[in-house]
């Protein structure tokens, strides 16, 4: 009878997450730490929904910082400033879950366990509108140290790297799927490269990758970078390299900056390789820019008005094109059918898709696309715009078509990064800079 109980006790206890967690709070010996790490690990992998849902809960709840023991270190410290106090209060203030979190990556896929665990929750909060942001940022606290560029394995992925790595990049490509083996070997051919991070505690797991196509021009237009039956240059005879597609792998890794690392050391390992690559840039998606257009209820996007203003130039061939005196309405109408008003609507789609990518913004102030503020913060300039360029279904619904280059000069990346990042200011092309005058005017 004694060991049924002592095995009843074992298996109440691997079910109870709130004990486990606290004991493994206040273990003291590394083995046995690592022992409860595992437990809370494998418990995790077998949590349903709804057994996730209070897991959350119970990090939220009861392992959230002392406030009343945070406020009496405070007026500690305010009393007699100082290495102990300032030490006391750092130490109250860090949620006792961000231990819990170092102690469960100690144990062997722990830190995958962690990055599917934010994933979950990022879920679990977007469908349930349950609020975990303090877990959330905790996770992100510590995923930004142990994710640190330092840490990540730069890679390219060839033909030869291994068939689970490149299972990986077919089912991760979210930009331009990836349809086969034959797709994804003409990516890999030898005017094409793809660069990815890794990470040591996820093996055989891509954290980040980019597609480079060498050619020689900054293409406006995607089809020729994805055509499989696209002839193969010789890369010795090209001068630009163009990134169009970057993924990031791991959703429980959102918003956890590595992209602007992998495009800067991209950059190097190209221009150490190939000396004759001159220019570098993108072919980029707006993958907001039809909501936008249609949200006209949005104060700091495409008001009536805005849009009014920013169309009068194209006037007449808009309503006359439209069958409607109301320019915006007959937009509108003519954008119903894009593809057979083509040349009706190709400049006043740059127009409004400058506008978009360098007016609209959300309520928090940051630019509405995140494509744009991406590349913007890394140091780019915005080139130009494309009307018509991507024809493919999915280019088509996000974004009528439209892609836009935006280009890095190492030499530029520093300058053009502070002046975005500390006031918001865009760099542009010298063919953008009449536009752009016009477009901040008609804002």
């Amino acid at each position: 009878m004694p060991g049924f109980f002592a095995n009843l006790l074992r298996v109440l206890q691997n079910r109870d997450m709130l004990f486990l967690c606290r004991h493994l709070l206040s273990s003291r010996g590394e083995a046995s730490q690592t022992a409860l790490a595992q437990q809370i690990i494998a418990a995790i992998a077998e949590m349903d929904s709804g057994e996730r849902s209070n897991f959350f809960e119970i990090l939220d709840r009861e392992f959230a910082p002392d406030e009343a023991a945070i406020g009496r270190a405070a007026a500690d410290y305010l009393k007699k400033p100082g290495l102990d106090t300032l030490s006391a209060l750092s130490a109250i203030v860090e949620a006792p879950r961000q231990e819990l979190f170092r102690r469960i990556n100690t144990a062997p896929h722990g830190t995958e366990t962690l990055v599917a665990m934010r994933r979950e929750l990022l879920a679990e909060m977007t469908s349930s509108g349950a609020r975990f942001e303090a877990v959330d940022a905790d996770l992100k606290h510590l995923f930004r140290s142990w994710f640190n560029p330092g840490f990540l394995r730069l890679e390219r992925i060839s033909w030869q790297t291994s068939a689970f790595i490149l299972e990986k990049l077919i089912h991760y490509e979210s930009v331009h799927e990836i349809n086969g083996w034959a797709d994804l070997r003409r990516r890999l051919q030898t005017d094409r490269r793809c660069f990815a991070f890794f990470h040591p505690a996820l093996a055989d797991e891509p954290i980040i990758f980019v597609e480079v196509a060498l050619e020689n021009k900054l293409s406006a237009n995607i089809e020729p970078l994805l055509d499989t039956k696209e002839p193969v240059l010789d890369p010795k005879r090209a001068d630009t390299a163009i990134f169009y597609s970057i993924n990031n792998c791991q959703q429980g890794l959102r918003h956890i900056p590595f992209g602007n690392f992998l495009i800067k050391q991209v950059v190097a390992e190209i221009a150490a390789e190939l000396p004759n690559i001159k220019t570098y840039g993108t072919l980029s998606p707006l993958p907001r820019f039809a909501c936008a257009l249609r949200d006209n209820d949005n104060e700091l996007g495409f008001t009536p008005g805005r849009l009014g203003r920013l169309l009068a130039d194209f006037s007449e061939e808009l309503t006359v094109g439209g069958g409607n005196g109301d320019l915006v309405k007959a937009f509108f109408h003519l954008l119903e059918r894009p593809l057979e008003h083509r040349e009706a609507l190709a400049e006043p789609l740059e127009r409004l898709a400058f506008a978009y990518l360098t007016q609209a913004r959300r309520r928090d102030g940051r630019l509405y696309d995140p494509v744009a503020a991406f590349h913007l913060s890394n140091g780019a300039r915005l080139e130009r715009v494309n009307a018509f360029s991507n024809l493919r279904p999915y280019g088509m619904e996000a974004s009528v078509g439209v892609t836009v280059n935006y280009r890095y000069l190492p030499a530029d990346f520093e300058e053009n990064h502070e002046r975005f990042i500390r006031g918001g200011r865009i760099s542009v092309s010298g063919g953008l800079l009449r536009e752009s005058r016009l477009v901040r005017a008609a804002w």
